[in-house]
């Protein structure tokens, strides 16, 4: 949508159901059925991006937001990430799949002392994080990392367009994630999701 004018916040609350029956993205979205989904631009194309994208594709387990999907995919706790589905729920913030990004990577690089200093693979990575976003996220005609601005041109917010182009952003954000903590010595390995059917990926 991009307007910020509070009558088009409706979205402000669930983000569109692609599990829901018929209104399911196209199967481009999910990296089971198109493995290319999500890789437009820089970041690994390993297990932890696969994981994100089927996580937010939602076509073989229930939707997940943006951070959460992303924390989900590094297996780390989730509840916090909420706070980061649209925008931080206004639509007026940050892209919520890049701030989960930074998120993460203070989870796996901080200091675990709450008085300490920040770490120099943390402050590392953090710049090296935002010079990669910059040049490589793919943001469509977007002035900015707004999610309104991101999503101006995707049509409607609930719509399959739009649920297409996030679900490559946090491909895409995971995949940064994951190559600049392997590079600093964090090599994650997913957990497995149990998906619709009974059955179990893995990772």
């Amino acid at each position: 949508m991009g307007d910020s004018d509070a009558g088009q916040l409706k979205e402000a609350g669930p983000e569109p159901d692609a599990h829901a029956k018929g209104t399911q993205a196209p199967s481009a979205a999910d990296p089971s059925t198109n493995p290319s989904a999500g890789t437009a631009s820089g970041g690994r194309r390993g297990p932890v991006r696969s994981k994100a994208l089927l996580l937010y594709a939602g076509e073989r387990t229930p939707h997940r937001s943006c951070g959460i999907a992303l924390a989900e995919a590094f297996d780390r706790p989730t509840a916090a990430y909420q706070s980061l589905r649209r925008g931080g729920i206004t639509g007026t913030g940050t892209c919520g799949a890049v701030v989960a990004g930074r998120l993460l990577l203070g989870e796996y690089l901080g200091d675990p002392d709450p008085t300490g200093s920040v770490t120099p693979a943390l402050r590392e990575a953090a710049l090296a994080y935002e010079r990669r976003v910059d040049a490589e996220l793919e943001r469509g005609p977007s002035p900015s990392l707004i999610c309104n601005d991101l999503v101006a041109a995707q049509g409607e917010f609930r719509g399959a367009r739009r649920h297409q182009f996030c679900t490559a952003l946090v491909g895409q954000v995971a995949g940064i994630v994951d190559e600049l903590l392997r590079e600093r010595g964090v090599d994650h390995r997913p957990s497995p999701v149990t998906l619709d059917d009974g059955s179990v990926e893995e990772f």
